[in-house]
């Protein structure tokens, strides 16, 4: 059980009540030390009123200190600058901000040390969310269905960018390789099966691969409705499959993927958590618990806490993951 305050939080809510929640919640928050004020740090593309361009040459925005932007202006918008165009250095950077590989080693080893997975990630958006802000969401799908030669060739820049990226991790200590993007919508994936199919999946194998081969588990993180992306993320290889629970629905996860891969559920903020009554939120959670858990595993969960739950909502949800965390013990 995983309970992620995001950064915006903290202006949102009393520092206080927060922190005397998290101190309540050792379960949920065990590196928490009530003597160690939070101080929430905003990464660069989370920073209002603050325009970053970040090392593709992608311009971000946002209009809340902690809460991730969007590209607003996106470098490729136009084909005619693609000759110019060059990749960023995965010496320097994982493709958003700077990197220290002496560091991110030096992490994994203390990782280890601890008796812990030594788990590294790609950035969020590596492949397909990468495309969308290098061209343009409309002209990457136009770009695809029209068979435009140049996306390949920036496919092909952005893998070997990645794939050096993978191989770094790998060669640092990962034992736990993630693979976060976002594919879906609130119906239906962003990109049709055919197109994702001959543009990313083969992005998404050959990333994999090195991994995989090092004995790596292999993460993979979407928001939105996937459902029809599913069995083409498993055929890449990935074992852990972290998605939303009532956008692709619970009985279709259970019936589909319990059991084939380790589930890890993004708890609802749209609907039940953020609307709904502390009653329905505990139900919620036992439900998910005893529909996608068994005594032998497979089910991991992590709630996102953002700006407009109810407090009580807050504590609800808290209290609910702490008691069915051990609901097969």
């Amino acid at each position: 059980m995983i309970f992620h305050v995001n950064g915006a939080c903290w202006q949102h809510y009393a520092h206080g009540t927060l922190e005397e929640l998290m101190a309540e919640r050792p379960l949920l928050f065990p590196d928490f030390d009530p003597k160690q004020p939070v101080r929430p740090a905003f990464s660069p593309v989370q920073q209002k009123d603050r325009p970053y361009r970040d090392p593709w040459g992608c311009v971000w925005s946002t209009s809340t200190d902690g809460i991730t932007g969007c590209v607003v202006e996106h470098p490729l918008a136009d084909w005619a600058a693609f000759d110019a165009y060059a990749p960023p250095d995965p010496e320097l950077t994982d493709g958003l901000v700077p990197v220290d590989w002496k560091r991110v080693a030096g992490k994994l080893r203390e990782a280890k040390a601890c008796g812990d997975l030594a788990v590294a990630s790609l950035r969020h958006g590596h492949t397909f969310m990468q495309l969308c802000d290098i061209r343009g969401y409309v002209n990457l799908l136009l770009d695809m269905a029209d068979g435009v030669p140049r996306l390949a060739r920036l496919i092909e820049m952005l893998e070997a960018f990645n794939l050096a990226l993978v191989n770094r991790y790998v060669a640092a200590g990962a034992e736990w390789m993630s693979f976060p993007e976002d594919l879906g919508m609130q119906s239906g994936p962003m990109v049709s099966p055919e197109l994702f199919r001959a543009y990313v999946k083969p992005s998404y194998q050959r990333l994999i691969a090195p991994a995989r081969e090092a004995g790596c588990i292999i993460h993979m993180h979407s928001d939105g409705d996937i459902r029809t992306l599913a069995e083409d993320l498993i055929e890449g290889g990935v074992e852990v499959l972290n998605l939303q629970d009532l956008v692709n629905g619970l009985d279709w996860i259970a019936g589909t993927l319990k059991g084939r891969v380790c589930v890890d559920l993004d708890v609802d903020r749209q609907s039940v958590t953020r609307f709904g009554s502390p009653a329905q939120i505990d139900a919620l959670i036992r439900e998910e618990v005893e529909k996608l858990g068994s005594p032998e595993g497979g089910l991991m969960m992590i709630y996102g806490l953002y700006p407009g739950v109810p407090l009580e909502n807050v504590k609800a949800l808290m209290e609910a993951m702490e008691r069915y965390a051990g609901y097969y013990n």
